[in-house]
């Protein structure tokens, strides 16, 4: 039986919100949910081998910290002020762009979220939580081989990044059809995270309809 895989991102998007780095990304284990789009790093740290920032001015913290907890407290309108205030000072923070991108995908602005993304990846081109969020807004729209493609790019740039292993998994089995590729996205997944019985549970739906697909097969030949 074809377990359920959560494919909507919209009531899934608030925990991680103040994991966002300021400046970059680090993997760490995500709540389960395919297209959420945020990490759980806590400070500023290196991506993909390049040196983590000098330390963050205090009242660039505060601000960024107040903006972040009106987005986890739900407030979406206010969080949206406080990051566009945010980036109008301090223009160089992806992560803040990321959250923004949230936002804007929670509102249904497509364009805005897309505007947002763009400017991440324009300061980061291989910042982890933006292509993930890229992948998430190519899903969306129909646009599976590209959305792929961000994701891919999001685990070569950081292979510890849970969701994107995660969301490749989602893609993989139920837009692209792909069971063996779905199975090794979940099992890398299940990796990083540790044990999680609902992917458990998947993994091993997954295999069991490899193996009769293996067996169909071995028995037309």
């Amino acid at each position: 039986m074809l377990l359920p895989r959560f494919t909507d991102n919209t009531s899934f998007v608030v925990a991680p919100l103040l994991a966002l780095v300021l400046a970059g990304c680090a993997g760490g284990g995500p709540m389960r949910a395919p297209d959420s789009g945020g990490d759980q790093a806590s400070q500023v740290e290196a991506v993909d081998g390049q040196p983590a920032q000098p330390a963050i001015p205090p009242e660039v913290q505060t601000r960024y910290e107040q903006a972040a907890s009106a987005m986890a407290a739900g407030d979406f309108t206010d969080a949206e002020l406080r990051f566009k205030e945010f980036l109008a000072l301090y223009p160089d923070y992806p992560g803040a762009h990321v959250n923004l991108a949230i936002i804007h995908a929670n509102n249904e602005d497509n364009d805005a979220a897309r505007s947002s993304l763009d400017a991440a990846l324009a300061l980061n081109p291989d910042h982890p939580a933006a292509l993930n969020q890229l992948g998430m807004l190519l899903r969306k729209n129909g646009k599976f081989l590209e959305a792929e493609a961000a994701y891919l790019k999001a685990v070569t740039a950081s292979p510890d990044y849970a969701l994107a292993h995660y969301n490749l998994g989602v893609l993989n089995e139920l837009y692209l059809q792909r069971l063996d590729a779905a199975l090794q996205n979940f099992e890398a997944y299940q990796a990083l995270v540790g044990e999680d019985k609902q992917v458990e549970k998947w993994i091993a739906d997954l295999r069991r309809r490899v193996a009769a697909t293996q067996r169909t097969a071995n028995a037309a030949e």
